[in-house]
């Protein structure tokens, strides 16, 4: 497998060099990535070393070398996992065909859609994320939000080679347009909803990058599967990268857990509020509010699109090769739907539910998540226990939209549920509780009040390794 080839002023290796045209159009991309980088990445970092892994092969081991990097000098690039000999269409209806090389015609638009779509989340995330660092509870969480952020920068540049390299000027254009939205703007808002809210405090970004980040999970692991090679070999690269974000999401919320547990052992009579501390309850809203958002981000439980998708071999299942038949043809998936105001189970033809058997891989892993957080609570010695809500509460996509569930997922009326909503979802009082514990903490080893210092450091560094030179 060779490696990134860092004598091209876009490591790559993808031979770009071979290609002058291309090569021409991602140089004259770079310098507008760079200023929306310098614009919307990490308010006031840009200057500061930080000790990040860098890809310099994508060979095992290869993809992960650390070195302190300025971030605007971070070395973003192009890079596709070795591409499988003679690999051929795993499902839907070209199953056994070889993989394209190129974007079949009848599939451009879908396949532009889908690339586009994904290829929004990575800089909205960055820009969601951009004041984060004036509030760190530790250079070591400093150090990871930067990693998650210039991860996401690079994963843009992978979907960008795909628009520029086999989608022409519909191409060129789709990846300007990558650098004009902004996360939250009223005029020009990023694609997804979940990318437009804010990040203003690091137990939401702890939440987003357990949750929403394990959407792309899946998400990437479904296009990993897809007959078109180019995208299924740059999205089995990028999963390699997001399972650390995954790592910093999951660990950052069990910290606090485990820290708000230590607080209230300290003095069990006293509000853990009254010792800096952030309550179990608010946690919990935060949980559900977060997990219910991600969910949406699957889209619709019965989706003819999701059809068209694994028909045409472009989006497959999580793991696909795990599944014995791969058309899903004269199958159905048995899906709760709503009928004169009463939950009805429904025979859906399996194509059409591809979605909710996406997103019930993704319960599934989050189920797991919450088993771990647990197992921690109780060597913590506490009987306190987080719940994941039924994947029907809170929904604002998908069948479930415009009607109330109570996070056990029964049909609630609407008064029902805002009767209880201070209950279930994060009140304005709490949020700006938590943001008032935002206090950075900039020294070397030591921690904010509000979360435990994590089991081991990065790279097989110590804890109070000077992770940022700030």
């Amino acid at each position: 497998m060779p490696g990134i080839d860092y004598s091209e002023l876009i490591p790559n290796n993808v031979n770009l060099s071979s290609d002058r045209r291309l090569q021409r159009a991602l140089e004259k991309w770079q310098p507008a990535y760079l200023d929306w980088w310098n614009d919307m990445g990490p308010e006031g970092w840009q200057a500061k070393d930080v000790y990040l892994r860098t890809a310099v092969s994508t060979e095992p081991g290869g993809w992960a070398v650390f070195d302190y990097v300025k971030m605007p000098d971070y070395r973003w690039g192009i890079f596709l996992a070795d591409a499988e000999k003679d690999r051929t269409i795993g499902f839907g209806d070209h199953m056994g065909e070889p993989v394209w090389q190129e974007v079949p015609g009848e599939y451009r638009n879908i396949l532009r859609r889908i690339i586009v779509t994904q290829a929004d989340t990575e800089p909205a995330s960055v820009e969601q994320q951009r004041y984060l660092g004036a509030t760190a509870p530790s250079l070591y969480d400093l150090r990871n939000l930067f990693q998650v952020n210039v991860e996401e920068g690079r994963h843009l540049w992978a979907m960008v080679y795909l628009l520029h390299g086999y989608f022409g000027r519909d191409g060129r254009e789709e990846a300007e347009e990558l650098l004009a939205r902004r996360a939250g703007d009223e005029d020009k808002p990023r694609i997804l909803d979940a990318f437009n809210q804010d990040c203003p405090d690091w137990l939401t970004f702890f939440c987003f990058t357990t949750f929403t980040d394990r959407d792309g999970k899946y998400q990437l692991a479904s296009l990993a599967e897809s007959g078109f090679d180019p995208l299924s070999r740059t999205c089995r690269f990028m999963l390699t990268e997001e399972a650390h974000h995954l790592f910093v999401g999951q660990t950052g919320v069990e910290r606090i857990l485990l820290r708000t547990i230590e607080l209230m052992k300290q003095d069990p009579n006293e509000d853990v509020t009254n010792l800096g501390g952030i309550p179990f309850d608010t946690i919990q809203r935060y949980v559900n509010y977060w997990f219910s958002y991600s969910l949406d981000l699957f889209g619709s439980e019965v989706s003819s699109n999701a059809a068209d998708f694994f028909g045409a071999g472009i989006k497959g299942r999580y793991k696909e090769d795990k599944y014995e038949e791969h058309t899903a043809l004269d199958q159905i998936k048995i899906i709760q739907m709503l009928q004169d105001g009463k939950l009805t189970a429904e025979e859906i033809p399996l194509r059409n539910a591809m979605n909710e058997v996406l997103r019930d891989e993704y319960v599934v892993d989050c189920e797991k998540v919450v088993e771990k957080w647990n197992k921690a609570l109780a060597k913590a010695g506490t009987e306190l226990r987080i719940e994941l809500p039924s994947s029907r509460f809170h929904r604002r996509q998908g069948i479930y939209a415009g009607s109330h569930f109570d996070p056990k997922g029964n049909l609630i009326t609407e008064e029902q549920f805002e009767a209880k909503r201070t209950e279930w979802l994060p009140t304005r009082e709490e949020r700006e509780y938590v943001a008032s514990l935002m206090k950075p903490v900039y020294e070397p080893g030591k921690m904010a009040n509000w979360i435990a210092a994590p089991r081991k450091g990065i790279n097989g560094q110590a804890t109070e390794y000077e992770y940022v030179r700030v």
